[in-house]
């Protein structure tokens, strides 16, 4: 009974927000400091183009910067619930910028598509001005809600040339089709799923952004046990993409937990390690 009635109360939530509440469910204060569990980090405190205030947490890397990493979070909460996914990189030699999006967080604003893609263009902006930063040997890493953004922010970025990695995990081929396939799912919210799914901004195609990341290298990591955001999306923006490309499948690994494990953050950094020794692609 209690699973019919979340289930009527989300159908609600996205009746009236055009579906708002499906993909953005921040939280504004934060659960956990980097430091308390040993991390040296800043404060990155940005704009928007639009003028909207951003805040991050930059991890300088320990020794010899190998390259930086810009971290794109899931769809709830803030990066204090999600920089530890990422953060343990610049022990391994790569420096990391985590952001909250507009509205999550320490960061101003009410998150929508199109301001989040202003947010993402600021932060790696952002990245470029540190100090520390190679503006040759930068990657992005995003999760869920966050590889998303990763495929249709640096498909049209104009920084695109300098990425030597664009890195997605949980990601979906559209947010109208994610909307349709979850209330598609249960009875309840089956008659809304196209009704609803219509009122959801189509301009942000993830499917059709894996198509244009080339020539930066792409990497898939597919969670195969994956219930949230099932493997057949992952799949697809596989399919999509140019080359150069790479799959990971991850037999029982859930929704973005491949980096919870030892042996995928070797392998992560193995890959890190060898795109930001390649060769820069040529300027056009």
């Amino acid at each position: 009974m209690t699973r019919v009635r979340s289930l009527a109360a989300l159908a609600l939530l996205l009746a009236l927000g055009a579906c708002t509440g499906l993909f953005f469910q921040p939280m504004k204060s934060h659960v956990f400091d980097p430091a308390s569990i040993g991390f040296t980090y800043r404060d990155v405190d940005f704009e928007a183009v639009d003028g909207t205030a951003l805040h991050g947490w930059y991890f300088p890397a320990e020794g010899e910067p190998s390259g930086s990493i810009l971290f794109l979070h899931g769809n709830a909460e803030n990066i204090s619930t999600h920089f530890a996914n990422v953060a343990w990189l610049a022990k391994s030699g790569f420096a990391v910028l985590v952001f909250d999006y507009r509205g999550y967080g320490r960061s101003a604003g009410s998150p929508d598509l199109g301001g989040l893609h202003l947010d993402v263009a600021a932060a790696l902006d952002a990245l470029l001005r540190q100090p520390e930063t190679d503006p040759d040997r930068i990657a992005v890493i995003g999760q869920s809600l966050g590889a998303a953004l990763a495929l249709t922010a640096m498909a049209a970025s104009p920084m695109k040339d300098r990425l030597r990695a664009v890195i997605i995990e949980g990601a979906f081929v559209g947010y109208p089709e994610i909307a349709r396939e979850k209330l598609a799912a249960f009875w309840l919210t089956w008659p809304l799923q196209q009704p609803l799914s219509w009122t959801i901004d189509g301009r942000y195609s993830p499917l059709e952004a894996a198509a244009e990341i080339a020539p930066v290298p792409l990497l898939v990591i597919l969670d195969e046990a994956d219930t949230i955001i099932p493997p057949h999306h992952g799949e697809a923006l596989f399919a999509a993409a140019g080359e150069p490309k790479t799959l990971w499948r991850l037999p029982g690994s859930g929704h973005i937990q491949a980096l919870a494990t030892v042996g995928n953050r070797h392998r992560l950094v193995e890959y890190l390690q060898a795109v930001m020794a390649a060769p820069p692609m040529p300027t056009p």
